[in-house]
């Protein structure tokens, strides 16, 4: 079963860079196959990904998730394929819809019409990147040709959507690779977001999508006080997306009381099994996202729970 990680910035780090690499060469010691950035304001995702995967040749690198907003899809696709001719092909772009209450309070503006954005964003860079040209006209964006646009070394470049609602899912079948959904459960992705995307595909005349499921993972001791802790931990994290229409949807889906309990908590072998239920359930992937990120933190004890899978 593929398995990847998350790898989360330093803040305190002397040079983020020089540690971000650090720590993903280590991981790829230990066995971990992909390693996934998500985008933040302060530092860029794709080029992050991009330096890890020229410096740490054969790991695949990703990025989980940079939002389609502000940026328009010519950009998207330059610094993409840039990435993909750094890391030598083991470049995954995978993009976010955005949110916009916090798009607003970072930009002073927000962007409607989320799923016509996405559906013209996806047609900007599958047009580039499967036939390294564009002419597009639309509500959203337009991309007009005479100019370059194709990489050498930049193409073929697989790109997800972290889609989990029906229309978003339709859109990500039809353009795209595959779905990176967050806080899906097993029961979600068995009873909705694996249906729901293939069929979608199959309508379309296309393969059968990637379900990558990105999880929240702790790894514990054994004991049920620190599980118990661990759990704790997980409610404070996650809370956050209780806020997020989007996520408390895909929350309720799944029909748990609480957002700490799509959390994978315990010891190495507990997670593991846990993380295993999401492949039964359909999903082709798994990304382990860690919850503690302290300094104190065995981040190793989750990389060679990815790296066992």
């Amino acid at each position: 079963m593929p398995a990847g990680i998350v790898l989360h910035v330093d803040p305190n780090a002397a040079n983020v860079v020089d540690d971000v690499v650090s720590r993903a060469r280590r991981a790829d010691e230990i066995g971990v196959r992909q390693v996934w950035l998500a985008q933040q304001f302060d530092y860029e995702a794709i080029t992050l990904a991009a330096l890890i995967g020229a410096a740490v040749p054969g790991l695949g690198v990703g990025t989980s998730v940079v939002p389609i907003n502000p940026r328009h899809p010519l950009i998207m696709a330059s610094l993409a394929q840039t990435a993909q001719a750094a890391s030598h092909g083991n470049f995954s772009l995978g993009l976010g819809l955005g949110a916009h209450e916090p798009e607003r309070q970072a930009f002073g503006a927000s962007w409607p019409n989320t799923i016509p954005r996405l559906r013209e964003h996806l047609t900007v860079l599958r047009s580039i990147f499967t036939e390294g040209a564009v002419d597009f006209h639309g509500d959203e964006f337009t991309a007009s040709p005479g100019w370059p646009v194709a990489v050498p070394g930049g193409a073929p470049l697989p790109v997800y959507v972290a889609a989990m609602g029906p229309k978003a899912l339709r859109v990500t079948a039809e353009l795209a690779d595959g779905t990176l959904p967050y806080l899906a459960g097993p029961r979600t992705i068995a009873e909705f977001i694996e249906p729901t995307i293939a069929k979608a595909a199959a309508d379309a005349g296309r393969p059968k999508p990637r379900i990558i499921a990105s999880v929240p993972v702790l790894v514990t001791e054994d004991s049920q006080n620190d599980i118990d802790a661990g759990r704790d931990l997980a409610a404070r994290q996650l809370s956050f997306y209780e806020t997020i229409p989007s996520y408390r949807r895909v929350i309720a889906r799944e029909g748990v009381d609480n957002v700490a309990e799509l959390a994978a908590v315990g010891g190495s072998d507990a997670v593991a099994r846990r993380l295993k239920t999401y492949l039964d359930a359909g999903a082709t992937d798994v990304v382990l996202s860690p919850l503690d990120r302290s300094e104190s933190a065995d981040r190793e004890a989750v990389w060679a729970v990815a790296a066992s899978l």
